[in-house]
């Protein structure tokens, strides 16, 4: 015990040993609180938080039953269930000391101790104490998210009669194993119809793993979705499971499935049709259990026309289709969006703002939203912060115009990666860095633009 770290209660009914004990703590921990009186116990638990409780066992002249001891401890444990508490006494056998262990206590030390045996003692006392601390804290907020998600879609705000038709399939079809294939604008919230299929299914104890498949070079495809053994390849230097195999017994989800190259679209086919993945450099195939949710906001039938996007693949991936519809296309879900979208900002930033005033709502109702939930969030996030009045004016919401034409540019050159960084400078400048605006406006997709701003460090 280097540094101070830890605080400790005391409670002997002899004063010289509380003054030993403090004497050679003083330098190891944090706070070395004593007392001989046990009644007071209650007390001191009630205004500090102890990491450990040195409990002597006997309290009464002559006492070697270690009765009182026990009765304490059961009380301490009542006040904090979480207590590390060792026993302290000078008349300990191994009966009595398997007792206490049983009874809730953490260790046994003996009266006259060693220093460095006591030390270590209370050092691996502290540490479990911290450990207890931490799997309580994980479990209450294990406990909070699960109260979150037994809602039915927490996550959806929506009365409009359009979502409430997304709602009811989803209450269909997600107690079944069936492949769904979601349908939707960037920012309508694909990935989160997919987490409430997944929690309100059979599968709802098991992983939910989302792959955005328009992020994996073709090159790593099979890597990452399959796996690959060591020595595999150049970087294989340890043998790595693939998505497939993690999210097994589980959900797993395929953003962006319309990007996918054909010989992609192949492999991909392979392992749903047969349940088994191969990682890349073995031999032996694996059995796979997922359930598939997977996601586009391309129009895949048409691409299945075009020849761009397999139709057996489409039919593997789209027992069910759910499609997504676009804010434009339920106003009414407008003011009740931004209503709850400013109560959670104004609680974020600490502002005190009670509302939206009449013009800024028509401002928002008549804005034709290219960027979907995912913008107006951001719009209302923007217009808290810059906020300085108590309800939010127009001019809190700067709202690019998606049809507006991009201002001349001077040419200078002719390169055409140049002229394409200048194009894609000037637009993301016009929607204030918003890049979903910004792809909605270039005609791409927000994972094109997101490649093309790396290809021209922007």
């Amino acid at each position: 015990m280097n540094e101070k770290v830890g605080k400790i209660l005391a409670i002997d009914d002899n004063e010289d040993i509380l003054f030993a004990l403090k004497l050679l703590l003083k330098n190891h921990v944090e706070l070395i609180q004593t007392e001989t009186d046990p009644e007071k116990i209650p007390e001191f638990l009630s205004q500090e938080n102890f990491d450990v409780i040195l409990l002597d066992m006997n309290f009464t002249k002559d006492a070697i039953s270690g009765q009182e001891g026990f009765h304490w401890l059961t009380k301490i444990t009542e006040i904090d269930p979480d207590a590390v508490v060792v026993f302290i006494t000078a008349y300990g056998d191994a009966e009595k000391a398997v007792k206490a262990i049983k009874s809730g206590a953490t260790d046994f030390i003996l009266k006259p101790w060693q220093n460095e045996k006591l030390l270590a003692t209370i050092s691996s006392a502290i540490k479990l104490r911290k450990s207890k601390s931490e799997a309580t804290d994980l479990r209450k907020k294990q406990k909070e998210i699960s109260a979150i998600q037994d809602q039915p879609f927490h996550e959806f705000i929506g009365n409009s009669t359009e979502m409430q038709q997304v709602f009811s399939t989803i209450k269909k079809v997600a107690r079944t194993d069936a492949n769904i294939l979601i349908l939707g604008e960037n920012g309508t919230g694909k990935e989160l119809v997919a987490r409430a299929l997944h929690r309100n299914s059979l599968r709802k104890d098991e992983v939910f793993i989302s792959v955005d498949l328009g992020s994996i070079a073709e090159t790593l495809f099979e890597s990452e979705l399959f796996g690959h053994m060591k020595g595999a390849f150049t970087d294989a230097k340890k043998d790595k499971p693939g998505r497939f195999e993690i999210a097994s017994g589980g959900t797993l989800f395929l953003d962006e499935i319309g990007n996918l190259s054909l010989p992609m679209q192949a492999k991909l086919l392979t392992v749903l049709e047969r349940r088994e993945i191969t990682r890349v450099g073995a031999n032996k195939p694996k059995f796979i259990d997922v359930r598939l949710i997977c996601a586009t906001n391309n129009n895949i039938h048409q691409m299945t026309q075009e020849e761009s996007f397999r139709q057996d693949l489409l039919y593997r991936v789209n027992t069910v289709e759910i499609h997504l519809p676009a804010l434009r296309e339920r106003v009414s879900d407008i003011l009740l969006l931004a209503d709850h979208f400013l109560g959670i900002y104004s609680k974020k930033y600490r502002k005190k703002i009670k509302g939206i005033c009449a013009e800024a709502m028509k401002k928002l109702t008549q804005y034709q939203w290219p960027g979907n939930v995912r913008e107006l969030q951001h719009a209302l996030e923007r217009a808290v912060i810059m906020s300085d009045s108590d309800s939010l004016q127009p001019d809190d919401f700067l709202l690019s115009v998606r049809n507006e034409k991009v201002a001349e540019i001077e040419i200078d050159t002719y390169n055409l990666d140049d002229v394409e960084k200048n194009i894609i400078m000037k637009v993301l400048k016009q929607n204030q860095g918003n890049v979903t605006q910004a792809a909605s406006v270039l005609g791409l997709t927000r994972t094109s633009l997101y490649r093309r701003m790396e290809k021209y460090g922007l």
